[in-house]
């Protein structure tokens, strides 16, 4: 390679240079400040006290803004936020502009020029000094950043109240790692570092990062969690320790409350049996009631509410006991639906009602005595909700309860409700102002646990658990007794007072099938059972469908309202 060669990439290389610069000073400086020299004073307390003195020259612009970003992102989704306060704008001693602030994010500095003098921008920054990860005291400021023109020269200086362990320049686009053009520190006491840089475009930023010990200079920092799904439903740390121990305690509390107010009482003794089919003779018995507990009772006792099947069973138990008869209707035509006739008898004892009994059978029947229709129950009856609440209030005059059944669940699950409430109001509050949303959802968790339990807080008496005891004893035999022992001659009747009782506690088919098989002839059987008559096609065999149908339409009708 030729001496002329190498001279002439040397020519090369300072044109293309030369070019270089001439192209890039020009960016700059066609619309560009002079200088901009910013003296920062930092207090023991963490507290940057800043003086700048921008000249934008003869040439330069006559109205420039500078914009403050008040938030710094940091990690795990938080930020820095700083305090920009007591904003000053001077020229010759006079206002030579106004601060304007739209909100938590930002502030501007708008400055105006007079012929190009010097403008003085003063300032206090609060939240600047950090904590190190090394447990130092981290100060960092850009003191040139947000300036809407550029920057030919820049000079910083750092007043400081103690020796320092270490000294950043940091100049370039916002964020970036580039350094200063020069900078220079002494870290002994009384030092003050110098910076300088320039030229810098509109936007760039030009600051200084600087180590303390946090002795000399406290950290002031201000940190803002951002709010975040994964922040406000923390699951570790104190937020999961916290919500874990308010779902234990919870749990714990609903635990009591139960074992308090809906365990039941234990039956201190021997079980007392409800009924039994006693011996009459060989191979034969008959069911008997030791305790005068009726059907509608015993399904309520059973599962302490007032269901369809305890109504319906109280009304088939009437029309045994001989107070009402039923009678199935003639189809009016091969696919019309079926309809019963209710009809109140004469012959009956009425002092022996129970309050609910007496209730359902003036609601069953017309005042004048005339029969009433099945699909009429819905139009001229509204007896239910009363019969419904003599049957909770017979639960307490029988002592099976110390109190309604129906008002204790309705009394917590109503404490359950507000519980929802203020557990769906407390989760939504923490999960969107702190990281303990899963404490919030604990809290309704529970609340929907007392719910759940609120169901179960019915408590029966120690009378009230042997009675049920008892009943189960009954359900047992119910189903598994013989049917074919009742007494010769007496089947219908024996077998139908058994039937109310199958219906709430089981086995109401076999004991169906057994009033079937207890027809021994191929004759029509209209009137065979006193308390269920029909038309005079009508079998015995036909009785589990006519008795399925009579439920099904007797509770539509009497449930419907």
């Amino acid at each position: 390679m030729t001496r002329m060669t190498h001279v002439g990439r040397l020519l090369t290389v300072l044109l293309l240079g030369l070019g270089a610069a001439f192209t890039v000073q020009p960016a700059h400086a066609a619309e560009a400040i002079e200088a901009y020299e910013a003296k920062t004073i930092v207090e023991p307390d963490g507290a940057l006290r800043v003086t700048a003195t921008v000249t934008p020259g003869e040439a330069g612009p006559e109205q420039f803004e500078q914009t403050f970003t008040l938030h710094e992102e940091i990690a795990d989704l938080r930020e820095y936020r700083y305090m920009v306060e007591n904003v000053e704008i001077t020229s010759d001693g006079r206002p030579s502009g106004e601060v304007t602030k739209q909100d938590s994010d930002v502030l501007t500095a708008t400055m105006r020029s007079r012929d190009g003098k010097p403008i003085q921008l003063s300032y206090v920054v609060r939240g600047a000094a950090t904590r190190d990860e090394g447990g130092a005291t981290l100060v960092h400021w850009n003191v040139l950043q947000g300036l809407d023109v550029g920057v030919t020269d820049f000079r910083g200086q750092l007043v400081i109240p103690a020796m320092f362990q270490d000294f950043k320049c940091n100049a370039g686009a916002p964020g970036g790692q580039a350094s200063c053009r020069a900078a220079q520190g002494f870290p002994q006491m009384g030092g003050s570092p110098e910076f300088l840089d320039g030229p810098r475009a509109a936007g760039e930023v030009v600051g200084f990062r600087m180590l303390f010990d946090p002795a000399a200079v406290a950290p002031n920092e201000m940190i803002v969690e951002q709010w975040s799904v994964g922040r406000a439903f923390r699951a570790s740390g104190w937020p999961l320790v916290v919500a874990l121990s308010t779902l234990l305690v919870g749990v714990l509390v609903l635990y009591l409350l139960h074992r308090r107010a809906g365990a039941d009482e234990d039956s201190r003794g021997e079980v007392e049996r409800i009924a039994e089919f006693k011996p009459t003779g060989e191979g034969e018995s008959m069911f008997v009631l030791r305790q005068e507990i009726r059907p509608g009772q015993v399904g309520t006792l059973a599962d302490e509410r007032v269901d369809p099947v305890d109504v319906t069973a109280s009304v088939i138990d009437l029309a045994v006991r001989g107070h009402l008869r039923i009678r199935e209707l003639p189809r009016e035509g091969r696919f019309s639906g079926g309809d019963w006739e209710i009809e109140r008898r004469d012959d009956a004892d009425d002092a022996e009602l129970l309050p609910y009994e007496k209730a359902l059978l003036d609601g069953l029947t017309r005042e004048d005595g005339a029969p009433l229709r099945v699909s009429q129950i819905s139009e001229v009856s509204g007896v239910i909700p009363q019969v419904q609440s003599l049957l909770y209030d017979e639960m307490v005059r029988q002592g099976w309860y110390e109190y309604r059944p129906d008002a204790t669940r309705n009394r917590w699950s109503v404490v359950a409700v507000v519980g929802a409430v203020v557990g769906i109001v407390g989760t939504a509050v923490l999960a969107a102002f702190t990281s303990f949303g899963l404490t919030g959802l604990a809290a309704l968790v529970v609340a929907l646990g007392l719910a759940y339990v609120a169901t179960e807080m019915p408590a029966r008496t120690a009378k009230g658990s042997r009675a049920l005891q008892g009943l189960a004893m009954l359900g047992s035999e119910l189903r598994a007794h013989d049917t074919d022992e009742m007494p010769k001659g007496r089947e219908y009747a024996e077998l139908s007072k058994v039937l109310p009782y199958a219906i709430v506690l089981g086995g109401r088919e076999r004991w169906l099938k057994a009033i079937v098989t207890a027809d021994d002839d191929d004759d029509a059987d209209p009137v065979d059972l006193d308390w269920f008559h029909a038309p005079d096609d009508w079998h015995l065999r036909d009785l589990p469908d006519s008795l399925h149908n009579l439920v099904v339409h007797l509770e539509g009708e009497l449930f419907s309202r």
